[in-house]
């Protein structure tokens, strides 16, 4: 299919917004925008559909400038708005079994399949769609809606953007993140922060292990170090008992190291993550090695040899989203998803992003996380219809 800007559908009738949101969405599935790839071709077509419409917009190109960020703004150029915030990257489709391209809407019994449906390019193609609606409603307070970029990867995206509120972009009042909740409203997650550990050893004959040091032995050794703590954790819980599973927790995916058997290992290195309730310090695991390596790994690791060393890099850090009971964001959200209760979500965001800024921010959009990430990702028809809804009701409510 072509990617060529929609022109705006101004009828009012739901079939008639679907039928639109539908159209959106086809094109945004059409761009492969998997987070190693640039979102230039997307945020381009979204600029033409919003010229098309008269709407004011703002675009933040990240460093190197193969990505950008857009901020549009529906309604008066003031303070306490509501942002829509939805990202526009994808998680890649390499390994799974998917029965159509990945890459190319197809509707069938009820639900949309394509990579992004779910996770979360049918939250942006409602939002969209939804624009005019928006200006006809005589909104006293803005609607903004955000499409950032690496949410997949490092939840950064949105950084440039927020810092800018209050400094030349109105500062809004509440944040809703169109993460899958299948609606509900969260005001909750973990955080999560991940780390490559490097562990530098000196090679020498396997059979003389006094002339040497071995860099597996001593990642070994720190990977089961990690693994009691997070037994500790696991024995700590979860004092608010919202979280499954109930404590934080640590995982280490990969390590890698050595040459041969019979060569002690120059270097091994180890990713890991540690996934934080929201009220634990991010960077408590890492403190927790640290201190395990300057007490027990590098006496022993550099015991024979002093050119030994051991190194942990930081690479993401995304804060927790901590519950904020009657915040504006979740007094608004649970009125528009038509609620009386709040969940926690087990996946991170970008929400903990806002509310670290000062700006109140719930969780909350179409699908479910469990078709997200999946082959054959897709999203019930009912739930679009549904995230219409919420979308008519918002622009009511701010009218």
């Amino acid at each position: 299919m072509g990617n060529t800007p929609l022109t705006a559908v101004t009828g009012t009738a739901p079939d008639a917004r679907l039928d639109a949101t539908l159209g959106i969405l086809e094109h945004l599935i059409s761009f492969d925008t998997v987070s190693s790839n640039s979102n230039l071709g997307l945020i381009a077509f979204v600029e033409e559909y919003l010229k098309s419409l008269g709407v004011t917009y703002h675009k933040f190109a990240n460093s190197i400038g193969d990505k950008a960020a857009l901020f549009a703004t529906i309604g008066p150029e003031v303070d306490g708005g509501i942002v829509l915030s939805g990202h526009t990257d994808v998680v890649p489709v390499e390994g799974q079994a998917w029965t159509g391209n990945p890459f190319r809407l197809r509707r069938d019994a009820g639900r949309v399949y394509g990579r992004g449906t779910c996770d979360m390019k049918g939250f942006d193609a409602i939002c969209l769609s939804m624009i005019p609606e928006f200006q006809k409603a005589r909104l006293s307070r803005p609607i903004h809606i955000l499409l950032s970029y690496d949410e997949e990867t490092t939840c950064s995206g949105p950084l440039d953007t927020i810092a800018r509120f209050g400094a030349g972009l109105p500062r809004p009042g509440a944040v809703f993140i169109g993460e899958p909740t299948l609606l509900e409203v969260a005001d909750a997650h973990k955080g999560v922060a991940t780390y490559s550990t490097f562990v530098h050893g000196h090679a020498a004959h396997s059979s003389k292990p006094h002339l040497g040091a071995s860099a597996i032995e001593t990642a070994c050794d720190l990977v089961t170090a990690l693994y009691r703590f997070a037994g500790d954790l696991a024995a700590q819980g979860d004092p608010s008992g919202r979280f499954d599973p109930p404590a934080s927790t640590i995982h280490v995916g990969t390590i890698h190291g050595g040459t041969a058997r019979n060569i002690m290992a120059k270097l091994c290195v180890f990713q890991w993550e540690f996934r934080a309730l929201p009220d634990v310090a991010q960077n408590l695991a890492l403190r927790y090695l640290q201190d395990y390596a300057a007490r027990v790994a590098t006496p022993r690791l550099t015991r024979y040899v002093k050119d030994a060393s051991i190194e942990t890099v930081t690479e993401v850090e995304v804060p927790g989203l901590k519950p904020d009971s009657g915040s504006a964001a979740e007094a608004l959200a649970l009125k528009l998803a038509q609620s009386n209760h709040t969940v926690t979500v087990p996946f991170a965001s970008e929400a903990g992003q806002f509310q670290r800024a000062g700006i109140p921010a719930v969780v909350c959009g179409p699908g479910s996380i469990d078709q997200a990430h999946q082959p054959d990702e897709y999203i019930e028809i009912s739930q679009i219809e549904a995230g219409i809804a919420f979308m008519r009701r918002l622009a009511a409510e701010l009218s």
